[in-house]
């Protein structure tokens, strides 16, 4: 299978196509492997960019940071439309019991896209059609979970053992830069991820 080659401006074409078409649109089966490609190309232009002490390499570096950041708000402005029709597919599926038009789905999308269609169905048949039959629903309900309060301060605090340019966490909020021996107090999640990857080492447990 030929390898798409992942850029900036097909990225954002894509984007612009996914917005103003109401159909999905086409992407290579390959599309989340060749993204990570690229995402992780981007990530070692930065870091070879951030060992350079010029003028020039310093503009170059903000312009990488900066692509960087909107390259992954595009893919999750992707993501977010195509999963936007892919729940109103699902639904319209349930709703006329007429097959739709998965072809342009990802397999992963695909997935979604069944098991979505399996769950409105499952309420549609035993909510709406027992209820037009003079019979209460039969959903078996899952047991209420008590739901953890975010705590604001569930953080913790570590020391930075090489400078850590800014960065988008998983959460798409933007962190740093960080210089050496910098102490920051940061969530636990994005704590953890620079332990893992040596850019930090515990300074306490726990803040409190």
């Amino acid at each position: 299978m030929t390898e798409v080659i992942i850029t900036y401006e097909n990225l954002y074409e894509l984007l612009r196509r996914e917005k103003y078409r109401t159909e999905l649109q086409k992407m290579e089966p390959l599309f989340y492997k060749n993204v990570i490609k690229y995402l992780n190309e981007k990530e070692a232009i930065l870091e070879s960019q951030s060992k350079k002490d010029s003028i020039f390499a310093s503009t170059e570096l903000e312009k990488t940071r900066i692509q960087l950041k909107n390259i992954r708000k595009i893919l999750k402005e992707v993501y977010e439309k195509r999963e936007s029709k892919i729940i109103k597919a699902a639904l319209f599926a349930s709703r006329s019991n007429m097959a739709q038009d998965t072809s342009m789905m990802l397999p992963e999308e695909l997935a979604f896209y069944k098991e979505l269609s399996s769950t409105f169905s499952n309420y549609k048949e035993n909510i709406l059609i027992k209820l037009l039959q003079n019979q209460l629903p039969s959903i078996k309900l899952p047991e209420q979970k008590d739901l953890k309060t975010p705590d604001k301060t569930d953080t913790l605090a570590i020391k930075v053992i090489q400078d850590i340019p800014e960065f988008v966490g998983p959460d798409m909020e933007t962190y740093g830069p960080f210089e050496t021996g910098e102490i920051i107090h940061i969530t636990a999640k994005i704590a953890e991820m620079l332990l893992n990857s040596k850019q930090a080492e515990n300074e306490t447990t726990q803040e409190n």
